[in-house]
């Protein structure tokens, strides 16, 4: 088999064992979910968290008084089809991984492995969230995904109650006295200000100072939505206990229903959280519900088109899903370069069009690159890193010269 060539018959996966995933055991049609879902991310993140600051998506009439009326449009679709939706596969997805891992370790070492591997990846977490982009979604999984690892051994049936509960969580947090308070309007007008000074023209040293003091008000969105992100890694290792994304489990028609009936329904839901719409409660609800029902929804369908005869309508994206951690963090690098002021200072000068513009080519140049690089490797860069620190050795990452592998 030459280097890069994608398997054809369903994978096998290892035996139950204390090493990394081998390749042959690798099931990409989760890789092409992730792709699709990296590029999402990279979207709605250059759109709302790079071109403008952070906390400028909770000035909505600012932003819409700064737009053309085409680039309200296309901002209004990221709304309905992609934000928070991105997020939320990425969240189900670490879930299903999770599980993955946990099955196939030895039950002498599950819990050992993957805390250290959540470890790790909560100090890459750190580490991106004050020297590059305060954004990171990596610390929130490492610390979600250590609140999970104790419940990957239970029942099918503990993993839907804990899942449903986490969610049901997330939908009366509205209504739940919380410990901290969020900022006020008068706040957010004079800290867009000040940031869009700050990040648009600032130094390296003085960007990150101000990434740092504005840590603690990015903690309380974090902790906002925590039960959610909880209670989709729970789903995620549900769905893969059910066995329905094994290899030649023959699921697809019902994850195909499923997915259709997911996604009619968080569309229903999209429009049920339009203020007006339906009582404040239900809207509420919905505005919460929409985007987990969607997201599942896209990600099921993802899987059934992938895994079919028009699967090159998706597949395109499997490297990059393959490398989703080292082309995440390089996303971060790149964007600031692009838009603070250490780099080009592109902040607040580019409109939602152009950003997407942007988006689109970034990630099909990762794509690009992410296909040559596996021809070589096993993994990303990162993903290596993050492999050898896991398992406390060094690991291959190159693959075998075709030449030498069949004896030549």
């Amino acid at each position: 088999m030459k280097p890069g060539t994608r398997l054809t018959g369903p994978p096998k996966l290892n035996p139950p064992g204390d090493g990394p995933t081998s390749q042959g055991a690798r099931i990409h049609s989760l890789d092409t979910v992730r792709g699709l879902a990296l590029f999402g991310v990279l979207i709605i993140n250059l759109d709302s968290e790079f071109r403008v600051t952070l906390f400028e998506q909770f000035q909505p009439a600012a932003l819409a008084a700064a737009s053309s009326s085409f680039d309200r449009l296309v901002s209004m679709l990221f709304g309905l089809l992609i934000e928070f939706k991105a997020f939320a596969v990425f969240s189900l997805l670490f879930g299903v991984g999770l599980a993955m891992q946990f099955d196939r370790l030895r039950e002498s070492s599950r819990s050992r492995v993957l805390v250290r591997r959540l470890l790790v990846l909560l100090m890459f977490g750190v580490v991106h969230l004050t020297l590059i982009w305060n954004g990171d979604i990596l610390t929130e999984y490492a610390i979600a995904g250590l609140v999970v690892i104790p419940l990957l051994g239970r029942s099918r049936l503990t993993l839907g109650v804990a899942a449903a509960g986490a969610m049901l969580l997330y939908l009366v947090v509205p209504w739940l006295p919380l410990p901290f308070s969020f900022p006020s309007a008068e706040w957010i007008d004079s800290h867009v200000t000040t940031a869009r000074a700050v990040y648009g023209s600032g130094s390296f040293l003085e960007v990150l100072r101000f990434r740092i003091e504005e840590l603690p008000q990015i903690a309380k969105l974090h902790a906002y939505v925590f039960p959610r992100t909880v209670a989709l890694m729970l789903l995620g290792a549900l769905i893969w206990r059910s066995g329905a994304l094994k290899p030649g489990h023959g699921a697809r028609s019902p994850i195909r229903s499923a997915g259709a009936v997911l996604v009619v329904l968080g569309a229903a839901a999209s429009i049920t959280a339009i203020p007006g719409v339906a009582p404040g409660w239900i809207g509420s609800v919905s505005t919460g519900a929409a985007p987990v029902l969607l997201a599942v929804g896209y990600a099921a369908l993802v899987w059934v088109i992938s895994s079919s005869r028009p699967g090159w309508l998706v597949n395109w994206a499997a490297p990059a899903g393959q490398m989703a951690f080292t082309n995440y963090i390089l996303q971060s690098v790149v964007l600031g370069l692009l838009f603070y002021g250490y780099g080009a200072g592109l902040m607040g000068k580019l409109g939602v069009s152009a950003g997407l513009g942007v988006s689109i080519l970034l990630f099909l140049l990762q794509v690009i690159a992410s296909s040559f690089w596996l021809r070589f490797y096993r993994y990303g860069p990162l993903e290596w890193v993050w492999r050898s620190l896991t398992y406390g050795s060094v690991q291959s990452w190159k693959r075998p010269d075709p030449r030498i592998a069949n004896g030549m």
